[in-house]
């Protein structure tokens, strides 16, 4: 047999075979060494979380989904239940995340911390893998609690922007600090709040974002304005001279008409003079430093107005010139620097002999008298009344008032108690006897030819007045008063006795005459009989009660031009015995 040649390279098929053989084992190899290291893996990566997993810390490594949430909520940090600090402008506080429904969902923490996937490559790599992995939590935010939170916090924090301002108050310039408005911003703040959670041990607070509004009026103004003008206009009186007598105005009463004005952002005092002028701390010493032109004394002679007693000049000091004077002393100090002059004015009284004819005050329009038996409280309180009446000067269509002229029936005004009827009898009371100088010049002004205003009758009749052509008074309840509508000036002249009182209407007249006529007493009503009781009980005659009419006539050249009726009524008047 032939021998085989040695020198012959291998043929191709021959030379494959070994290495194809050699490239099975190994790779059989490796897949016995992944198989064992996925198994290996698998073994010591967990079941579910792989080994290494931690959230916030917590080891969660190896468990299963349940297992890692059980343990997050048992080992769970301070911080996701702890209260996160918050500042809302300049107050810092704290929220309670869980009532602001912010939470760590562990259920849905231990999810994400499940491995994503089971092939053998990620589970290899993680065998081989030295980091741990650590997962964040998820977080649920639930918006509505959170809102809700949030407005509580507004409702305790929001403020309403409050202007500056200074008052005059008790002589003393007070100052209300502005203040600075600030809202919080609900909307923009939920996210903020969410951010914040959960929050680190020792964080700052969180500012949550708020809107601020400044006040228009700068603290710097108010300052100023205390300063330069509120303090030193109260920090003394103010002396006036005044023609050479000194007035001294206290800071109590300046500062009652002192008041602050804000305009573009500036403060700015103001002096109410004329209520300076009107105030009694002011007005009374004034008065008697100046004095009010005295009228002249007007009477009847030979059937024409004359002067019986000329008047004189006055001074006045007018609201212009009171506050022209203390103006410029208000923003200084020292008794010296707070010392000026007040301007005054001569007044000229507007009846004197030269001015009658040129107001009209020619005639007698009219005069009544009334006679009044005497007694010590009538003398005093008709004279009284009297006194006030006397030389009031009533222009063309102007109203005069009896309760206004003669002021409140008061011991301060000089009356004294005296009778009057008060519920339908005779009772002590201030001002009694005051009726009769109402009812006189109700017939003055009845004759006259006036429009009478406001009047009325005592409630039963007193037999020594005209029936139905009288009147009476109450303060606050019952005036008497007539409008001048005789087209010139009218002047009431009245003087009294100890019986007797009259009061005349000088001016001119516009009817030749005006007379009375009188209609019959009807409804006669008989009166009863009662008794009284008690220190200011006065016993009173019976009197029916009637109705009557009284017409008033007005001629020219003897014939009737007008007619006006007046007509009253008048209660029984009761007997009354007092016990």
């Amino acid at each position: 047999m032939p021998r085989p040649r040695t020198d012959r390279a291998p043929l191709p098929r021959e030379g494959r075979r070994p290495r194809l053989r050699a490239v099975m084992v190994a790779t059989g190899v490796l897949a016995v060494a992944a198989g064992g290291l996925y198994v290996a893996g698998v073994v010591t990566t967990g079941d579910e979380i792989s080994a290494g997993t931690r959230v916030a810390g917590i080891p969660i490594g190896g468990m299963s989904r349940a297992e890692a949430s059980a343990r997050l909520s048992a080992q769970a940090p301070a911080s996701w239940t702890a209260p996160i600090p918050v500042a809302i402008g300049a107050r810092t506080t704290t929220v309670d995340p869980a009532a602001a429904g912010l939470r760590v969902d562990t259920d849905r923490t231990a999810e994400r911390a499940a491995d994503p996937s089971r092939d053998p490559v990620t589970v290899i790599r993680r065998l081989f893998s030295p980091d741990e992995r650590e997962i964040p939590p998820v977080l649920v935010h639930d918006t509505a609690r959170t809102r809700t939170v949030l407005a509580e916090l507004a409702k305790h924090n929001d403020r309403k922007v409050r202007e500056g301002s200074v008052a005059f108050r008790d002589g003393k310039a007070v100052s209300t600090r502005p203040v600075t408005g600030q809202k919080l911003e609900t909307d923009r703040a939920v996210g903020t709040l969410r951010a914040a959670y959960p929050a680190a041990p020792g964080a700052s607070a969180v500012a949550l974002p708020v809107t601020m509004t400044e006040p228009k009026l700068p603290a710097t103004e108010i300052a100023h304005f205390l300063g330069s003008y509120a303090k030193p206009a109260v920090s003394g009186p103010v002396t006036l001279l005044v023609d050479g007598e000194r007035l001294r105005i206290s800071a109590e009463t300046l500062g009652d008409h002192l008041s602050v004005t804000s305009e573009d952002g500036r403060l700015a005092g103001t002096l109410d003079a004329e209520g300076l002028l009107r105030d009694p701390d002011v007005a009374r010493p004034l008065a008697a430093m100046t004095g009010a032109p005295v009228e002249s004394v007007l009477g009847v002679r030979d059937g024409k107005v004359v002067v019986e007693k000329e008047g004189r000049p006055g001074r006045e000091v007018t609201a212009k010139a009171l506050g022209d004077a203390v103006r410029p002393l208000l923003a200084k100090t020292g008794e010296a620097a707070r010392t000026g002059r007040v301007a005054t004015k001569v007044t000229q009284p507007e009846l004197t002999a030269a001015s009658l004819a040129r107001l009209g005050i020619t005639e007698e329009m009219s005069t009544f008298t009334v006679n009044f038996p005497s007694a010590p409280y009538r003398t005093k309180n008709i004279g009284r009344a009297v006194e006030l009446i006397n030389g009031s000067l009533v222009h063309p269509g102007e109203v005069w008032s009896f309760n206004r002229t003669v002021g409140e029936r008061t011991e301060e005004n000089g009356f004294v108690d005296g009778t009057m009827i008060l519920d339908g009898q005779y009772r002590q009371a201030p001002g009694g006897g005051v009726s009769a100088v109402a009812t006189t010049v109700f017939n003055a002004m009845f004759f006259a030819g006036v429009k009478p205003v406001e009047y009325g009758a005592h409630s039963f009749y007193i037999e020594r007045y005209p029936a139905g052509r009288e009147a009476t008074v109450a303060w606050g309840s019952l005036d008497l008063k007539f409008r001048n509508d005789s087209g010139k000036p009218l002047y009431i002249k009245a003087s009294s006795t100890d019986s007797s009182l009259t009061v005349s209407f000088l001016g001119t007249k516009k009817y030749d005459s005006v007379e009375a006529v009188a209609g019959p007493r009807t409804n006669l009503t008989e009166p009863a009989k009662r008794e009284g009781t008690g220190e200011e009980c006065v016993p009173q005659p019976p009197l029916e009660g009637f109705d009557i009419s009284v017409d008033r006539v007005f001629k020219d050249g003897g014939a009737e031009v007008k007619r006006e009726t007046f007509k009253t009524h008048y209660t029984p008047r009761d007997e009354v015995v007092c016990k």
